[in-house]
């Protein structure tokens, strides 16, 4: 069976719209990839501050193999993250999803399995470590996907799992104790195949609903299910889709009118957008070409105050994986589809400021491999290649032949270079100079130089006029 249809179709992760003080030029650069676990796959990333540093960190989980995990990497706040960190879960877990479940205020990371009938609980230890929660909660079936939510308002996070070869045919809700356990599972039939889900107030009552959607016979389906209030759900207003296999829903308001908007990504289609009347029902609009959503997030990418939707395209044999970011009007509709290229089979995106610079970046799960990649939100300023720089093995006290990186200015003003400077160990040349007309390409040239044997890793570091922090080129090598 192909990996595009082994791999589900809708992580429920809700991403918070990004506010930023300062509008900018949504342009994103590929500008490394780190190591989740060898050989994994990565399919699903949790992004926050698991250590209280004011820096955002990952959770990656990947289901390709047996005896996978979660891999915790830690941020550097340039971009950069330290070598991962894995913690066993159950056997091929599939997604993850962070909030605080035990009110201790730290991030703990609940991770649906999708060949055990259990969720893992990995409870913060407001350092960067975790440990194991004192249950693994049970579910109907094993579950690929998970996400959190108040769904009975009682302060304290629930999580609801689904599962695409579910048993029970239903959406599950484990409601928190608010000590890092959870309540037996409280159980919602649905009318079809529920491939993917999003989570919102649709009618204003104050209760969580969700916009459902999946496979209906030959076709698909939107359907909204009610909140209760008590972790179990009503049928509420339905929709026919065009879109074949649902991957991913995004919730947010596209058009300013403080009612929830959702976006439904399809894997065979493009993405449809549905805007809500407040009273849970929605106005469907026509649908955006992009080719092959796997999954879809909103975020502001520009802090001009509009929601924007950013698709990781899920391709590989046409070359097109990567990242597409559909800019918002704010009226509810979208213009300027942008295509990044990045690793094959792009799963999974997310957004997040991960250097410090005040704008949002960008990280996708490459399926493909066995990392993530790091797109910067560099405004106007282009790199390749985008992969780190690789010397491999190098022996000591010797200096390696150079390699290089191509930067071209793609902004229509002159980019201000103030300096370039390498990581101990390794050297950097350039032919750029201070400044860089728009539309010019330079050079940069690194070189290592091993004074130790082992494993070296460092970093170019550029200061200039694209962005507020310095921008980063990752350097890899071993001395021997």
């Amino acid at each position: 069976m192909a990996k595009s249809s082994r791999i589900a179709r809708g992580l429920f992760l809700l991403l918070c719209v990004l506010a930023l003080r300062v509008p900018s030029l949504a342009q994103f650069e590929a500008r490394g990839q780190f190591l989740a676990q060898s050989g994994s796959g990565p399919v699903s990333v949790a992004v926050g501050d698991f250590n209280h540093d004011g820096i955002l960190d990952l959770a990656v989980v990947s289901d390709c193999c047996a005896g996978t995990g979660v891999a915790i990497l830690m941020g550097r706040g340039d971009g950069t993250f330290d070598p991962a960190v894995v913690y066993a879960a159950g056997d091929q877990p599939f997604s993850v999803v962070a909030a605080d479940f035990n009110h201790d205020g730290n991030l703990d990371l609940a991770v649906a399995n999708s060949l055990s009938p259990y969720l893992t609980i990995l409870l913060g230890n407001g350092d960067g470590t975790f440990r194991y929660g004192p249950q693994s909660p049970k579910t109907p079936a094993y579950e690929n996907y998970v996400t959190v939510g108040d769904f009975n308002n009682d302060g304290t996070p629930d999580l609801l799992a689904l599962s695409l070869s579910n048993p029970c045919k239903c959406i599950s809700v484990l409601i928190g104790n608010g000590d890092g356990t959870f309540q037996e599972a409280i159980n919602t039939e649905t009318s079809f195949g529920v491939q993917t889900l999003g989570v919102g107030d649709f009618n204003g009552d104050g209760k969580l609903d969700l916009a459902t959607a999946g496979t209906v016979g030959a076709s698909s389906a939107v359907n909204i299910l009610l909140g209760n209030g008590d972790g179990s759900f009503s049928y509420g207003a339905s929709y026919p889709g065009t879109e074949v296999e649902p991957q991913a829903i995004a919730v947010a308001d596209f058009n300013h009118d403080n009612r929830l908007d959702f976006a439904v990504a399809a894997l065979f289609g493009g993405i449809t957008v549905f805007l809500g009347n407040g009273d849970g029902t929605f106005r469907p609009e026509p649908e955006y070409r992009v080719t092959a959503p796997g999954w879809v997030a909103a975020a502001d990418l520009t802090g001009d105050g509009n929601v924007d939707l950013v698709v990781a395209n899920n391709e590989s044999t046409l070359g097109n994986a990567g990242v597409t970011v559909l800019m918002g009007e704010g009226d509810g509709t979208f213009h300027s589809a942008k295509y990044y290229p990045c690793a094959n089979e792009t799963y999974y995106v997310a957004a997040g400021d991960f250097n410090g610079d005040r704008k949002p970046d960008l990280v996708v799960a490459n399926y493909g491999g066995d990392n993530v990649s790091i797109l910067f939100n560099t405004g106007a300023v282009a790199f390749s290649p985008t992969m780190p720089l690789n010397f491999k093995k190098q022996a000591v006290g010797t200096k390696s032949n150079p390699q290089a990186v191509t930067l071209t200015n793609t902004g229509t003003t002159a980019l201000r270079i103030a300096s370039m400077k390498a990581s101990s160990e390794f050297g950097v040349a350039s032919t750029c100079g201070a400044r860089v007309a728009p539309g010019a390409v330079c050079t940069i040239s690194a070189t290592f130089s091993p004074t130790k044997q082992g494993a070296a890793q460092g970093t170019i570091t550029i200061i200039d006029s694209a962005s507020t922090k310095p921008q980063v080129i990752e350097l890899l090598g071993t001395g021997t």
